[in-house]
């Protein structure tokens, strides 16, 4: 259906609007024309400099490590997982582990530092840090010392081992392991004699020859060993001397020295010493001791509880003996770590050296080190504090030991030199072959004179 409105629309208003209609379309042709929008060009974009590429990083610092042997085969396995361990935290320096026998150590670092092969960084002997300082070769560590100081940490040392590596008013090695010689004693021959252990000499020479019957002696020593001088240069410090004296000067002649030598004199003149012990080697003293040819016999300690593990508890430690004029004492060295001038990054290798310095307790409680550790909180854990042995060695003598320059301060180069060339061991074997004592002392005051050249 239609609308009605359109069907109603007449001619006139249907031409009306009809025009109207033309008209707008009219204005709309006159009007201007409007441009059509153009599409605009994007905002320039900024100024970026250009990127330079990236430097690489400069490759790590390489720390050459030669590491003595001072334990069993665990102890090369533990040096080297705590250099892995230094080196999983150090980004700058990476340390290299090299393990040095001791055999023909002098030669070995002799040797490197002539040919310019020398590490950065060692352990090594008791003097070997100052015999290679006069020759140019080692780098004082004053600024270590001083930086121990002032984080208070030099207090962590055993008391005085810090000063013994001075020479001429400079460190030159860190501490790190004390070697020390002591006196042992079969308890089964002692109880079967009903002798008590001696804390004198006066008791020692008694009970001598109370433990001397047949084919069992009361004493042992390695004649013909390093262990023969050393228990010459222990009986001199037990009696409060010493081959040098306070001045660094030859003391070989003193009245202490002559009284010591004739107290061992006397134990071979009551036949209370093994007649073996002048050329006996160290091997044969120890046997005869095990065997219990022999009741006392000089070791080095802590490994001395490691060599007769069939003995057992019969086996056991003398306390420190008073000598003729209450003093008390024995010989020990200093094993150290020193830093060598070769090296290119000293302040690499002397971060090297605290850190190892304050991370060596694996070494004792994982590689089964032969030595005693310098550090205080080392030694107070339950490995040393817990064991008889280590624990009487911490706390009876470690603390009245000293070197074989016994009554001077600190180190020098005659005690390598004294302890190198084998007069003392001429003269121990002298004595224990029942030779004149001032005799036999004077002739190894003359060859000192001559080694030292004095």
């Amino acid at each position: 259906m239609k609308s009605q409105h359109w069907d109603k629309l007449s001619r006139r208003e249907f031409l009306k609007l009809l025009g109207a209609g033309a008209a707008t379309a009219t204005l709309a042709a006159c009007a201007p024309a409007v441009p059509a929008p153009q599409p605009t060009s994007p905002p320039p974009a900024p100024s970026v400099a250009p990127v330079k590429p990236t430097a690489p990083p400069a490759p790590a610092i390489s720390i050459q490590f030669w590491d003595m042997v001072n334990g069993p085969p665990e102890y090369i396995d533990t040096g080297k997982k705590l250099v892995e361990q230094f080196n999983q935290q150090s980004t700058s320096a990476k340390a290299v582990y090299q393990s040095t026998p001791w055999t023909n150590w002098y030669q070995t670092f002799l040797t490197a530092i002539g040919s310019g092969t020398a590490p950065d960084i060692s352990t090594g002997a008791g003097y070997q840090a100052v015999q290679f300082y006069t020759q140019g070769a080692i780098l004082e560590i004053d600024d270590v010392i001083a930086d121990l100081k002032s984080a208070g940490k030099d207090k962590d040392f055993m008391p005085g081992t810090l000063e013994r590596l001075q020479y001429q008013g400079h460190t030159v090695a860190l501490p790190w392991g004390i070697d020390v010689r002591i006196p042992f004693y079969r308890k089964d021959l002692f109880d079967k004699a009903g002798v008590k252990p001696p804390t004198t000499w006066a008791e020692f020479r008694a009970a001598a020859k109370s433990l001397t019957s047949g084919n069992q002696y009361g004493f042992v020593m390695a004649g013909a060993s390093p262990l023969g001088m050393h228990l010459l240069l222990a009986l001199m410090i037990n009696n409060g001397s010493g081959v040098f004296g306070a001045d660094g000067k030859l003391n070989m002649m003193s009245d202490r020295n002559s009284e010591t030598m004739t107290f061992l004199s006397n134990l071979v003149k009551d036949g209370s010493v093994h007649p073996g012990s002048a050329g006996f080697s160290s091997d044969d003293a120890r046997k005869a001791f095990a065997t219990g040819a022999a009741a006392i016999m000089m070791m080095d300690a802590p490994a001395a509880e490691k060599r007769y593990p069939d003995l057992g508890d019969k086996v056991g430690m003398l306390a420190p003996l008073a000598g003729p004029h209450g003093d008390k004492g024995t010989l020990s060295w200093v094993n150290n770590i020193m830093l060598y001038k070769q090296g290119k990054n000293p302040a690499a290798t002397k971060t090297f050296l605290k850190w190892w310095s304050e991370n060596a307790k694996p070494l004792w409680t994982e590689g089964h080190c032969t030595q005693i550790p310098a550090r205080l909180s080392i030694a107070a854990d339950p490995y040393f504090q817990n064991n008889p042995y280590t624990k009487q060695i911490l706390e009876q003598w470690i603390p009245i030991s000293k070197s074989t320059g016994a009554l001077s301060s600190g180190i020098f180069p005659a005690l390598n030199d004294l302890e190198g060339d084998g007069v003392m061991i001429t003269l121990a074997q002298d004595v224990l072959q029942g030779k004149d004592v001032k005799e036999s002392m004077l002739k190894a005051e003359a060859r000192i004179k001559t080694i030292l050249k004095m």
